[in-house]
């Protein structure tokens, strides 16, 4: 499932290619023809993350709310922008540079690694795939499109997603306030408090409280895993037991990690890696991470065996000694 970085490129994406643009908006696979009437033709004026979630503005005050959940994805073509840095294997992008720009406050000016738009293709969703065949633009829509997004210069496919839905700015402002705090919207040091106090207030585990998009915004089954392990913290911790600096350092580090995460594309948890070992983590996943997906591996801190399990019906991968 695309977690919050992945969300905040693809919206960095509409910024930078659409939004200006008056843009047709259709439904080639029929089933949002209806949401799609309300915005065809109108310029969009907005586009931002919160989370998981995506918010596409319009000229006429509707939005679209995209939630992407477990197969969505959208496809790009034309003159678009591409991380041109380094591809890892399988065509993930990533960059080289562990330690990049700095992102300013809406996440925007610091991808150095996108430049100038050029014609291409590109999948996003949890990672990000370009497709350098040659295509006419705009290109055909290709299996169950739900929406359709087209410029004079670029198209925006989405498929698969859990959420699409055109809504007013009231029904907009209602849903970004139930959400949690996403540390690309909200920041400084009474955010880190309140997190630390809601967490602090609750008698259910910190593994399912991080996951609580109310809690805090756009923390997947990645992150979670691995926030945690970086705590040393139990995830069956009953979050009223998670000391309140512990909790606050939880944000703090949720806030460097959806940091490189954005820069770099990919949901690197690692820190102070050689540049060998960085080029490594950014070909495979396998080295990218230190408990999620390594199941029944040694942990790389003290050889116990990482353990999977259960927990709310989502996968947890946690080391029992380094969590204990």
């Amino acid at each position: 499932m695309p977690e919050g970085h992945s969300v905040h490129r693809i919206a960095l994406q509409f910024r930078r290619n659409f939004v200006g643009q008056r843009v047709a908006a259709s439904s080639p696979q029929g089933r949002f023809t209806a949401g799609a009437k309300l915005i065809d033709g109108r310029r969009m004026t907005d586009a931002r993350a919160v989370g998981k979630q995506m918010f596409l503005e319009f000229e006429n005050g509707l939005w679209l709310r995209v939630h992407l959940g477990i197969y969505g994805a959208w496809d790009f073509a034309g003159e678009i922008t591409v991380d041109d840095t380094i591809r890892s294997a399988g065509g993930r992008m990533g960059q080289t540079n562990q330690h990049g720009t700095l992102l300013d406050s809406r996440g925007e000016d610091s991808l150095a690694s996108m430049g100038a738009p050029r014609r291409a293709r590109l999948r996003m969703s949890e990672s990000e795939k370009e497709d350098d065949s040659t295509f006419v633009f705009p290109t055909e829509p290709v299996g169950a499109v739900r929406v359709r997004l087209l410029t004079d210069t670029a198209v925006a496919d989405l498929r698969g997603p859990t959420a699409c839905e055109v809504i007013d700015e009231a029904r907009a402002a209602e849903i970004i306030g139930g959400l949690g705090p996403d540390p690309l919207v909200d920041d400084g040091p009474e955010v880190e408090d309140a997190v630390a106090r809601t967490i602090t207030s609750k008698q259910t585990p910190i593994g399912q409280l991080l996951m609580d998009q109310s809690v805090v915004s756009g923390i997947g089954n990645v992150y979670r895993a691995e926030l945690l392990y970086r705590a040393r913290l139990n995830p069956h911790t009953p979050g009223k037991k998670v000391p309140f600096d512990t909790a606050r350092a939880l944000w703090r580090d949720w806030s460097h990690l959806l940091d490189v995460g954005v820069r770099t594309g990919q949901m690197m948890t690692m820190d102070d890696l050689t540049p060998e070992q960085w080029a490594q983590a950014m070909a495979g996943r396998e080295d990218r991470h230190w408990v999620y997906k390594r199941e029944g591996l040694p942990c790389r801190v003290c050889g116990t065996h990482i353990v999977m399990e259960m927990m709310a019906s989502r996968k947890l991968y946690w080391c029992p000694k380094c969590q204990a």
